[in-house]
């Protein structure tokens, strides 16, 4: 049987519009001819032909393959892509990014090249359909974007973690850290669960030894719709993402210190709620409000995640 290097895996969801453009950028992937690759499409649940596009580019790919996941949910269709995937690494691209045409190769040289990576981000340029909202460059990392020039390893003092958008992952390491119960499942269909689901894992592979990267040799391009920049649509979103931040925070820290870092970051948060409102609470600018609402978001974070939880143990009994 074949050896797959690298498996490109694409959660589309009522993607019938948006695969074509991304499917025709990777057709045209450049000086690959010495890896064995494939393309993976996992159809979590779509509604309209998402299927029948694909099926007509499998003709024009011997390497294309898809699966139908009928559970919604980011994280499920990610768990299911790494199970069906066949390469040693795996790299997800969203329906609404575009690579360049040397993202694969690499995507697979920087693997190579860093034996103790186990997952590693792409550079991401948004291409807005409208022009987005002033002081919006305050909250564009969300959306996400990644404009660094410089690659680098994220270290115990850079809190953050590479997004899914354009991330790489070495299969071995994410299987061997994602034991347990994976508590943020990310969007569902255009809706939120909790953000940031690939995050929560990234912490658990970097506590067992694994490196964390960004490669700013690998570029895709985010294409974000006028209806994530409107105003009900990012309130919510900068909420929804606040609301992850206790999960990731206390995965940073080893069991013995999250009692002590926990009363300290929420009088932190509280402070900063406090500090944003009395600054802003007379202006009327969607920014100001934005970052207000993740503030609040993020001090709230630790009694929603407790209560799901607790909502979810109660209704498995």
């Amino acid at each position: 049987m074949l050896s797959i290097d690298f498996t490109v895996a694409i959660r589309a969801y009522n993607a019938a519009a948006r695969l074509p453009l991304l499917l025709d950028r990777l057709k045209l992937q450049q000086n690959i001819e010495s890896i064995h690759w494939e393309i993976l499409i996992v159809d979590n649940n779509s509604t309209d032909n998402t299927a029948e596009i694909v099926q007509t580019y499998q003709s024009q790919f011997n390497y294309l393959r898809y699966v139908l996941e009928t559970q919604q949910g980011a994280a499920i269709a990610r768990k299911r892509a790494i199970a069906e995937a066949q390469g040693t690494w795996i790299g997800f691209l969203d329906d609404d990014t575009l690579p360049t045409l040397d993202w694969v190769i690499q995507a697979y040289q920087f693997g190579q090249s860093h034996p103790r990576a186990g997952a590693f981000g792409s550079r991401i340029l948004p291409e807005y359909e409208t022009d987005p909202p002033q002081n919006f460059d305050r909250i564009a990392h969300y959306m996400p974007t990644m404009l660094k020039s410089q690659s680098f390893r994220y270290d115990t003092h850079l809190k953050g973690m590479p997004v899914g958008a354009g991330l790489v992952i070495r299969k071995q390491a994410w299987l061997e850290s994602t034991s347990g119960e994976q508590i943020i499942q990310g969007p569902v269909g255009r809706g939120f669960a909790l953000k940031g689901e690939e995050t929560e894992v990234l912490w658990k592979m970097k506590a067992v030894q694994w490196e964390i990267w960004y490669n700013a040799e690998m570029t895709i391009v985010h294409k974000i719709p006028e209806w994530r920049l409107e105003k009900d649509y990012l309130l919510n979103f900068l909420k929804v993402i606040g609301l992850s931040q206790h999960r990731f925070r206390m995965l940073r820290y080893p069991a013995w210190k999250r009692p002590i870092a926990f009363p300290l970051l929420f009088i932190n948060d509280l402070r900063k709620v406090v500090l944003h409102w009395r600054k802003y609470y007379q202006s009327n600018d969607l920014i100001d409000a934005c970052e207000l609402q993740f503030f609040i978001g993020r001090l709230y974070s630790p009694l929603y995640i407790w209560k799901s939880l607790l909502l979810k143990h109660v209704r498995t009994k």
